[in-house]
């Protein structure tokens, strides 16, 4: 780490001076960016500004270090991965090159994030599919219920499941190698949307047999929006059609313009790694600031940010259930995430009391109407009692 900054800790927030909250939990949300990520992302700027095209090499080798990072975080070969815009650049990425037949299904789950339905659905109009959805409370009452449900599912016929490592409601964290386990048997594929679990939950996608997976960086990876990424198994590659390909997806793409004449080629094959996604220009600031968030992530430890942040939640939990609230948290530390979500009392208006708590200094968000509470490695368990008096006050505001 640079000895500029303050050296990250747990519970620490010295690397955050400028952010007004006094209890920030929605990470799950948007995460507020480090000194050091916003150094990184001033850092590739002033470079552009002082050489232009001089500074195109650098993020070059920007992209080489972040897909190896990447590769770090999820577990898998950097060969397997392409850096994107965000999840959904990613999600799009497949349900468009997916080898689809008139008729296919796909199974996606009922109360999923839109992002991770509404591509499929694309795909269907285009493609002639089958939409059909598993609920995911099934998921929610047990792993054994949403299972079966899926497996019943499956058992018509299926192409793919699509589905969150972490619901964005209830925190729930989806048993992934149980569900890539039951979709391979039945002769489907996994595509996982990841973008509520990296940076707090730690995750392997080789040991789960996922096929694919995709994230953005903007949320608990604590970068910023215009970066993400994607990750393809390689024995799945060569099925797909890709349909986003640019003037960046071939082999040896660049050396027309650095080798002088007769290098301008049209008929040079697409890469045969998950970079030939990688079309056309990027962010590179934002592939910066995605680098140096990960490099602390990755210095804390995923397994030690997901204890301390639930510790936290094991702190804040208890009170507000007392004060009526209902917790959606699994009752199981194993289906845990960052994200402790509580339905409000009756006659709890959700709206005013997001209002009333931020007006408090406590950030929060309310999806479908629960109020959802996600701290992140920042968040110090000194804050817990300041958060149960600001609902106290909320409530009677």
């Amino acid at each position: 780490m640079d000895d500029a900054f303050p050296e990250p800790r747990l519970g620490d927030r010295s690397l955050f001076p400028e952010l007004a909250a006094a209890a920030y939990l929605n990470h799950a949300g948007v995460s507020p960016p480090s000194l050091r990520v916003k150094r990184a992302v001033t850092g590739i700027l002033d470079r552009y500004a002082a050489s232009g095209a001089g500074a195109v090499m650098a993020s070059l080798a920007l992209r080489g270090r972040l897909r190896e990072k990447v590769a770090r975080l999820v577990a898998v070969d950097p060969l397997d991965v392409a850096l994107t815009s965000g999840a959904t650049h990613g999600i799009q990425a497949i349900a468009l090159s997916f080898p689809w037949r008139a008729g296919d299904r796909v199974v996606l789950l009922s109360g999923e994030f839109p992002g991770n339905v509404t591509p499929w659905q694309r795909a269907a109009e285009l493609f002639g599919l089958e939409v059909v959805f598993v609920p995911v409370a099934a998921f929610e009452r047990s792993a054994a219920e949403g299972l079966a449900a899926l497996g019943a599912e499956l058992g018509r016929g299926a192409r793919l499941v699509a589905l969150s490592a972490v619901q964005f409601r209830s925190g729930l964290a989806m048993p992934l190698a149980e569900v890539a386990a039951l979709a391979h048997r039945h002769g489907a594929e996994l595509f996982v949307d990841a973008i509520q679990a990296l940076g707090v939950v730690p995750l392997d996608a080789r040991a789960a047999d996922v096929d694919y997976l995709a994230s953005g960086a903007h949320k608990w990876l604590m970068a910023a929006e215009g970066a993400g990424f994607l990750y393809v198994k390689r024995a799945r590659l060569a099925a797909l059609r890709p349909a986003l390909a640019g003037w960046l997806s071939h082999d040896d793409p660049v050396s027309f313009l650095t080798r002088g004449a007769g290098h301008l080629r049209y008929d040079r094959p697409l890469r045969g790694e998950a970079s030939l996604f990688e079309a056309g220009s990027s962010s590179a600031l934002s592939q910066a600031a995605l680098e140096a968030a990960l490099d602390v992530l990755l210095g804390l430890g995923i397994p030690a940010i997901q204890a301390h942040v639930n510790r936290y939640l094991d702190a804040v939990e208890p009170p507000l259930v007392a004060r009526g609230f209902t917790s959606l948290r699994a009752a199981e530390p194993a289906r845990r995430s960052g994200i402790l979500s509580l339905v409000p009392p009756a006659g709890v208006d959700v709206v005013r009391l997001r209002e009333a708590l931020l007006a408090q200094g406590v950030v929060t968000a309310i999806p479908d109407g629960a109020v959802r509470i996600a701290p992140h490695w920042p968040n110090a368990a000194a804050e817990v009692e300041r958060v149960v008096a600001a609902f106290d006050r909320a409530l009677r505001a």
